[in-house]
């Protein structure tokens, strides 16, 4: 029976556990749903956000009632109901993607180690040589800011090629496989950027418009530097519109690759953990002959 490769106290306030295979079919579906489930949402948005775009224009020249200006006031101050759902729907999918990471990362652990099934010719410690970020990064790579940007995609990438089948070397790092993984970060980053980028020009206008309605309200008239100040904001209305609807398409691309990419490790890590293990090979001996005696 092969023995552990490293030291695992068991009993006591440090006892370690070794690492463990943990089936990933739950939490990535979970999570695949999840991101599908987003992907509608903010696409739904889109369109509404299209189709309410003459209401907006309406809205910054004032050619509503005061009833009319009041509700479309607290609509926006109150974001509409779709993009609350957006935002609960953002949130358990970073939660239930965070887990399917992390426990692949755990898996790729286990099964790159002497304990798995099938270990490889040169099993290493948990995570020596095959991750270049601690595990704690899996969850901190998302929020930190700078490294944001690409420890997330290294973490990853690390696992994919982590997870990659002991009979198929170098699969992970195929033109199949590296299309989905940079296509996926590219349109994520892409999104969020877009996302962002829109919400602050959206809020500082909104805000913005409002002191320009209370300075004019002041000088009791309208002046040409608000007519101006009025077009600018049908152009920014328009920009955001654009926006938010490329970043629906980026979403989608993102969607579809990490889902390819999610099935691909579930599949690998799942083949090893269930494949037979290698029979070992016996040491070769040759035939024994009679000993050779002279005739006499």
């Amino acid at each position: 029976m092969t023995q552990p490769y490293y030291p695992v106290p068991r009993h006591g306030p440090y006892a370690v556990l070794p690492p463990r295979y943990r089936p990933l079919r739950t939490f990535a579906l979970v999570a695949i749903v999840l991101m599908g489930l987003t992907a509608l949402i903010t696409t739904l948005q889109s369109v509404l956000m299209w189709r309410s775009y003459d209401e907006v224009k309406n809205f910054i020249f004032l050619n509503l009632t005061e009833e009319e200006f009041e509700n479309a006031t607290n609509a926006i101050v109150g974001s509409g109901w779709l993009v609350n759902i957006l935002g609960y729907l953002l949130f358990g999918t970073a939660i239930a993607y965070l887990l399917w990471l992390w426990y692949a990362r755990e898996n790729s652990d286990f099964l790159n180690s002497a304990l798995a099934p099938r270990p490889p010719a040169n099993p290493l410690p948990p995570g020596q040589g095959l991750h270049r970020r601690s595990a704690g990064w899996v969850i901190g790579a998302w929020f930190c800011p700078v490294v944001q940007f690409w420890y997330p995609l290294q973490l990853v990438r690390d696992i994919v090629v982590a997870s990659e089948p002991l009979e198929q070397p170098g699969a992970a790092k195929s033109q199949q496989i590296r299309a989905l993984l940079y296509s996926w970060w590219a349109t994520w980053v892409g999104y969020w950027v877009i996302i962002v980028a829109g919400l602050l020009a959206a809020t500082i206008g909104f805000f913005a418009f409002f002191i320009q309605v209370v300075e004019s309200a002041d000088n009791a008239g309208r002046t040409t530097q608000f007519y101006e100040f009025q077009d600018v904001m049908v152009r920014v209305a328009l920009w955001v519109d654009i926006g938010f609807s490329v970043a629906a398409l980026l979403l989608i691309v993102a969607t579809v690759s990490m889902t390819l990419l999610m099935l691909q490790v579930n599949q690998w890590q799942q083949q090893r953990v269930t494949a037979p293990p290698i029979a070992p090979v016996q040491d070769y001996r040759p035939p024994s002959f009679p000993s050779y005696r002279p005739l006499s």
